[in-house]
């Protein structure tokens, strides 16, 4: 493994997101996303003896990183679970959640895991490698406008049908295995000058298939609302528009939707009041040290 290979994560917007927490020391916090640990480990240097932190992935490589603190529970699983778990835990209600939506560095770097166009290795994708199907099962199988779709909602690509229809010309021929496969396939149909950044979204919307984030980000933020005490902030960093429609509107209406909900009177009802009207975006001088800070978008709001 690479030395690059052994960078988990480089926490974005660290000090901006655990500070807009509102960290007391003895309160319950939730980190929905530990990957490399790093929010995780901010979180706890703000808490004293009485505080406690639980942290969520699904990923079992994040396991390596776990820390060893009392203070600190591991939770080996989607965050869209988040309502059963503090239930399993007895705790009613936290006073801050932190989620960190961006694909770990380590995701994108370690090549067997299939997420990025540059290494060769199987189509993969999968967070949980435990569980649900791979990239490869759905190219392989997904009927054509299926596929279109995904291209189209999740990679606000131009040129979806084109994709799903030549990808189902080429799987009659033979499966589509590993990522050679598949580029071999995509490639003439976008132009060099924007082929990076084509092939980018074709692999995001993959990605979000794969893995169903964008029904595992609505129930998170569901349940989240539901577990924050009063007063408690939700904190969340996302990196692309459908993720940060979502945060947006359940910030602003209490629905992903974005749909106003009044009151007999006609008064608006949100369980929110937003901290930051404007979105927190990384600076300079992080975005040179970390450049895949640079598309985050951090929102911070408190329940009403």
């Amino acid at each position: 493994m690479s030395e690059t290979e052994q960078i988990y994560h480089i926490p974005v917007l660290l000090d901006e997101s655990v500070s807009g927490m509102n960290i007391q020391p003895g309160g319950i916090y939730v980190d929905v996303t530990f990957g490399g640990g790093g929010h995780s480990k901010e979180i706890l240097n703000r808490l004293d003896h009485t505080g406690r932190l639980l942290s969520f992935d699904q990923d079992e490589d994040a396991e390596k990183n776990i820390v060893n603190d009392r203070r600190f529970t591991f939770v080996r699983s989607n965050f869209r679970y988040l309502h059963n778990f503090l239930r399993y835990h007895n705790i009613e209600g936290v006073d801050a959640i932190l989620a960190d939506l961006g694909v770990s560095s380590h995701h994108f770097d370690d090549s067997e895991r299939g997420f990025s166009f540059r290494f060769e290795g199987k189509l993969d994708m999968r967070m949980n490698k435990r569980a649900g199907m791979t990239a490869a099962d759905v190219v392989n199988t997904y009927d054509e406008e299926r596929l279109a779709d995904i291209f189209y909602l999740y990679g606000e690509l131009k040129n979806s049908r084109k994709l799903a229809s030549v990808l189902i010309k080429a799987r009659a021929d033979k499966p589509i295995v590993t990522i050679g496969d598949f580029l071999e396939i995509i490639k003439p149909l976008f132009g060099r000058e924007r082929e990076k950044k084509e092939l980018a979204k074709v692999f995001q919307a993959l990605r979000i298939e794969v893995n169903q984030e964008m029904e595992a980000l609505k129930e998170m933020l569901y349940a989240a609302t539901e577990a924050l005490k009063p007063g408690g902030r939700l904190v969340v960093i996302t990196y692309h528009s459908l993720e940060d429609r979502m945060v947006k509107n359940i910030m602003k209406t209490g629905n992903v939707e974005g749909k106003m909900g009044q009151d007999f009177f006609g008064n608006v009802q949100t369980p929110f009041r937003l901290i930051n009207n404007k979105v927190i975006v990384a600076g300079n001088e992080e975005v040179k040290q970390n450049p895949r800070s640079r598309s985050a978008k951090l929102r911070i709001a408190e329940k009403k």
